[in-house]
């Protein structure tokens, strides 16, 4: 971890990287942005992961006095992963054979046929409690009508993928054994929230003559304002719909790795340590004796003894980890291994070609149904996954280690 000093603005930047050179230009530029912000606490923190975002970095964790920043949490609000192991040798899903190949192939395949991906939703309402509450205390989100939509919009995204960095993988942890994890949001809900919030407070920013240049895109909300509270009660709906969307396509992929391994062996299926966390989103927490708006935009939270997952690129690496509590980034840590490339930087370095016989050589089954922009996730559009595990190793402890051997993308 490096430390760029005051010098450079209002507030210190701390930066989980070797050295500055390893931080890229646009990132440093916004980071000098939030160290110019008047109601930060204490500093700004950029994880390893990190790389330019819309206003504000991703990767990036700081905490406010007493304001919400919605381009601090980002478009895709309550954005995170789902996590479960399992007792299943992986060895035996690869040499059961069925009729679609052997096990492994049939578990993709099904993945991908019953949980929509890509723009894709369900065609009927299916059931959501986070809705099912939001109508029961409608009062709360009827003054903001351009949203309303949404809510009702709710009850056919949920428990889908969307595309993007999104996935649902299989993977083999040290031990050989079964690992499912998946990474999604709020879908559309999220970016609708944020955009509709940031353009509010541009326009109450722009009255107040705010010291925050418009040019920053960091317009921020006073939390004991209408409009700030109003953008909480939105994005703690956000987060429990994030959260909701999750657990439904988790559940669903149970359902098929219990259908498969009861067809076609004789095994138990059994569960083990289930995480289900957010990486985009602000919460009130103390911090340096102050109670503060920490906010985090690709980054999760790492508290001491905390199980958080932190995912690799496909066909790599990813970690189930412990937090150790560093209050010095707000017991933060990175929330993946951080693009390395843009999605149409990738897209122009790697043929489809080159990512179909990575994964294959990898042994890798991938679940997709348009393969055209494949490079755009491939393990080669991100940063190495082990050496942002090197450079916060204060922030947390890796507890197990996962392969990717099969995965769905939208």
């Amino acid at each position: 971890m490096f430390v760029l000093q005051k010098e450079m603005g209002k507030y210190p930047l701390k930066v989980w990287l070797k050295e500055e050179k390893d931080l890229e230009a646009g990132c440093l530029e916004q980071a000098y942005h939030l160290m110019q912000l008047p109601f930060l606490h204490k500093w700004v923190c950029l994880m390893p992961d990190t790389h330019a975002g819309m206003g504000m970095p991703i990767g990036g964790v700081i905490a406010a006095k007493d304001v919400v920043i919605p381009n601090a949490v980002g478009v895709d609000i309550g954005c995170g992963m789902a996590y479960v192991g399992t007792n299943i040798p992986v060895e035996v899903l690869k040499t059961t054979m069925t009729g679609n190949g052997n096990l492994l192939q049939g578990m993709v395949g099904d993945i991908l046929r019953n949980i929509p991906v890509g723009f894709a939703h369900h065609k009927t309402e299916m059931p959501c409690y986070t809705m099912d509450t939001a109508f029961a205390e409608f009062s709360r989100y009827e003054e903001n009508g351009e949203l309303l939509g949404q809510l009702e919009a709710g009850y056919y995204q949920i428990g889908t993928l969307g595309g993007g960095n999104h996935f649902i993988e299989l993977q083999e942890d040290e031990k050989g054994l079964l690992s499912v994890m998946l990474h999604s949001g709020s879908r559309h809900f999220g970016k609708s929230v944020c955009d509709y919030f940031h353009h509010k407070a541009r326009e109450l920013n722009a009255r107040w003559y705010s010291q925050v240049p418009d040019t920053f895109r960091l317009a921020f909300l006073p939390v004991e304002t209408k409009e700030g509270r109003q953008y909480l009660d939105w994005m703690e709906l956000a987060m429990g719909f994030a959260r909701e969307n999750r657990e439904k396509m988790m559940l669903a992929v149970k359902a098929i790795l219990e259908k498969w391994i009861g067809r076609y062996t004789e095994l138990s299926l059994e569960y083990r340590e289930e995480i289900n966390c957010h990486h985009n989103y602000a919460a009130l927490e103390k911090h340096y004796g102050e109670n503060v708006w920490v906010h985090r935009k690709g980054a999760v939270r790492a508290r001491n003894g905390e199980l958080t997952v932190i995912p690799g690129a496909m066909g790599s690496f990813s970690y189930v980890v412990m937090g150790k509590g560093n209050p010095e980034s707000f017991c933060s840590s990175s929330h993946g291994a951080g693009r390395a490339y843009s999605r149409k930087g990738a897209m122009n370095a790697f043929t489809c070609e080159e990512v179909l016989v990575d994964l294959k050589d990898r042994g890798v089954i991938l679940g997709k149904k348009n393969k055209r922009d494949v490079a755009e996730e491939s393990r080669f559009a991100y940063k190495d996954i082990d050496l942002v595990m090197e450079n916060q190793q204060d922030l947390v402890t890796p507890v197990r280690r996962l392969r990717t051997i099969g995965v769905v993308k939208g």
